[in-house]
């Protein structure tokens, strides 16, 4: 999906039940001493795809009205193989599960150049009222969203 909600075709058949996704290139900075991207950059590319649903999802704007905005309760990756410069990640994101104050969404990243799923994780994001302090309920216009992003 892009900012307007409009689908679009998947960025690879790897990610067609990820209605968020990204290309991002790699960067020779993320490489390790190992020769390999670095475990932490996996977590930051899922962030930048979870953003972008973020961003259509207008949570940001959600925050600034009422205070109610996510927070990172947990996450993981299972990494499946290694990176390296030069390439191009396909990143995609999907909701799995959606409750009254929190929900759960799927990432999934494949390498352009290996042509396969190089890592798959999870995070579970709850919503916090930044205001008062504490849990709060999901909005109502954000779980629309969040519901079409299954």
């Amino acid at each position: 999906m892009t900012n307007d909600q409009t689908p679009r075709a998947s960025l690879h058949p790897e990610l067609s039940a990820h209605p968020i996704q990204l290309n991002i290139p790699v960067s020779f900075g993320d490489m390790d001493a190992y020769g390999h991207v670095n475990n932490t950059r996996y977590f930051r590319w899922f962030e930048d795809v979870r953003f972008a649903a973020f961003t259509i999802a207008k949570m940001q704007e959600v925050q600034e009205r009422t205070g109610l905005g996510p927070i990172l309760a947990r996450t993981s990756c299972v990494f499946k193989a290694p990176v390296t410069y030069p390439d191009t990640i396909f990143a995609g994101v999907r909701v799995t599960d959606i409750g009254e104050d929190r929900f759960t969404m799927e990432h999934r990243l494949v390498s352009e150049t290996q042509g396969i799923v190089v890592a798959e994780g999870d995070a579970r994001i709850v919503v916090i009222d930044y205001r008062r302090g504490g849990k709060a309920p999901l909005p109502a216009e954000v779980r629309v969203v969040l519901e079409g992003m299954r």
